[in-house]
């Protein structure tokens, strides 16, 4: 597909502008009131405006057509992946699944500060095993649900979750979206990826033991509600289960979207949900009635639609040849080991899946120590800033108020630690890949 270089022109000139103005006011969204998705879709649709003019001016109309039918394709699959996991979550929380589990850890008698821990390393390991949205969009739920009454344990903790979020889906080829861009393009194999066990491990461990020290040193008070979980409550979570492994399988063994294999996991909560609140009006039940469309009503569009602003300004920046540039720049400038590192700091700022793209197309020569390495770089970067990754994102909507992008910000310094000692260890544990 033919590619036009209007990185000089008046078109590229203007588009960064928007782009940057658009984050600016993400930025300031606590101050402004204005919610994340209304700059970025603004954005997002001039940005575009301005791409349909300058390649109909050169009479390519048709290429910058098939460019934003790509990116349509991008978002339509996340799209439809959140929308099912989503759901799910509230499903869980409306069967009162959250409660149950909060109700658990309560009962262990643990303090806030083992809480936070247990929590972080269930969040590591849940997203090696599903994904980082996911987990994030789980755990962010039993986090508010643990800590209902102490707001600073919730911003801690939802950080804290975030940051695993990411590590965890950064040694598994299935754990975040950038690993399975690189496992499709053969740069690293399937068991190759658990190499980066340690060092994603070290990405979440230091910022945590360092934010460990701000979270409250008493324990969630007592309470007599159990948590008893809604008829069909374990039903949901084991037809969430479910529709996990059969977006893996679609994507691993048939080749498929791992979406198609998320709706049909949908369908199995709706037949499911049909069928319980038969069985509710059957025995005069209203536990068990279980209306799953209400469940749509709840998802946070803001949420997605900061998706769809993002996914196509940044893809948009990159059909105008800033990616690309960008790229070039820093392998033939830094080498591969700066520049890897410095393209996981701007994943903290842009979304880390076009620039795992543009590195992909790029295709520079580097050892297989180095594709590790932007796996690891991209796939964690991100937790730097609330806005660096789609777990981030998505929590920010979940737990609107408690964590925000400021509260984020202040604990960004002990987060770039994190990110810099997995780089060393990286380099050091693995030094014979490279």
């Amino acid at each position: 597909m033919e590619q036009l270089d209007l990185t000089g022109s008046i078109f590229g000139i203007l588009s960064v502008m928007i782009f940057l103005g658009a984050y600016a006011l993400v930025v300031m969204e606590e101050t402004t009131h204005m919610r994340k998705s209304k700059p970025v879709m603004l954005a997002a649709g001039l940005i575009w405006t301005l791409i349909g003019v300058g390649y109909a001016s050169h009479g390519l109309s048709e290429v910058a057509h098939e460019k934003a039918v790509h990116v349509v394709e991008e978002y339509g699959e996340l799209l439809l992946f959140l929308l099912v996991a989503i759901t799910y979550v509230n499903t869980m929380e409306e069967r009162r699944v959250f409660d149950a589990l909060r109700a658990k850890l309560v009962g262990l008698g643990l303090s806030y500060r083992k809480l936070f821990f247990l929590t972080g390393f269930l969040s590591f390991i849940l997203s090696g095993v599903l994904d980082n949205l996911t987990t994030a969009l789980v755990m962010g739920a039993v986090v508010m649900a643990v800590g209902r009454t102490s707001p600073k344990f919730v911003t801690l903790s939802c950080i804290s979750t975030v940051v695993a979020a990411n590590a965890g889906g950064a040694f598994t080829p299935f754990g975040d979206i950038t690993t399975l861009m690189v496992w499709q393009k053969g740069k690293v194999e399937f068991f190759e990826f658990f190499v980066l066990f340690i060092p994603s491990l070290l990405n979440w461990l230091v910022p945590a033991v360092i934010m460990s020290f701000a979270i409250p040193t008493d324990s969630p008070a007592a309470t007599e509600d159990r948590g008893m979980m809604k008829p069909g409550g374990a039903g949901v979570v084991w037809l969430f289960a479910a529709t996990i492994v059969t977006a893996v399988s679609f994507k691993n063994f048939l080749a498929l979207p791992p979406a198609m294999g998320m709706m049909l996991g949908l369908g199995y909560l709706q037949i499911f949900s049909y069928f319980l609140t038969m069985t509710g009006h059957k025995r005069q039940d209203e536990e068990l009635v279980l209306d799953s469309f209400k469940q749509f009503e709840r998802v946070e569009w803001d949420t997605l639609l900061f998706f769809f602003g993002i996914i196509f300004a940044v893809g948009g920046l990159g059909v105008l040849g800033y990616l690309d540039m960008v790229s070039v720049a820093l392998y033939q400038g830094l080498g591969a080991t700066a520049a890897n590192t410095i393209l996981g700091l701007l994943s903290a700022v842009v979304d880390n899946i076009p620039l795992m793209f543009a590195v992909l197309t790029m295709d520079p020569q580097m050892s297989h120590g180095q594709w590790l390495l932007i796996t690891l770089t991209c796939g964690v970067g991100g937790s730097i800033l609330s806005i660096g990754s789609a777990a981030g994102v998505a929590l920010m909507g979940q737990a609107r108020g408690q964590y925000t992008f400021s509260g984020h910000l202040k604990w960004a310094w002990a987060i770039a630690l994190g990110y810099f000692v997995a780089i060393g260890a990286h380099l050091l544990i693995n030094a014979h890949h490279f």
